[in-house]
């Protein structure tokens, strides 16, 4: 039998070299989850104060359109309601400082943020990258 071969650091797109999660992890990581695309709802662009309360009767592809042209929003998704937060060149999160590697809106991050890692790709586990 060959012995599992150890990976220095995970890959985000390659689920099976993500690391058992551990709560440790979030301080010597180097913000390895906010370099994922990151997947919102009206409540997280209503709590990141990116829509305004009275337009959740707007038609949630019109906000998508204005987001998308104010650099915001990637893509949305019609079907589940899921706006998909532009990154920036280096994959980061648009809200991920590049100096600090800390999050900029933290108390208003969005669901998906405050759930990692027991949602997402692969629940309880993480892309962990040493620092």
């Amino acid at each position: 039998m060959m012995k599992p071969r150890l990976i220095a650091a995970a890959e985000i797109d390659r689920l099976e070299t993500w690391a058992k999660y551990t709560s440790d992890m979030c301080h010597s990581c180097m913000s390895t989850c906010c370099t994922m695309p990151v997947e919102v709802r009206l409540n997280d662009l209503i709590r990141l104060e990116l829509v305004d309360e009275f337009e959740r009767s707007e038609p949630p592809k019109n906000i998508a359109k204005r987001l998308q042209k104010d650099g915001i929003v990637e893509r949305f998704n019609q079907k589940s309601g899921i706006f998909t937060l532009i990154r920036m060149s280096n994959n980061d999160c648009l809200f991920l400082d590049r100096k600090t590697r800390l999050c900029t809106v933290y108390d208003k991050r969005p669901d998906t943020c405050r759930h990692h890692p027991k949602v997402g790709p692969r629940p309880g586990y993480c892309a962990y990258k040493p620092k």
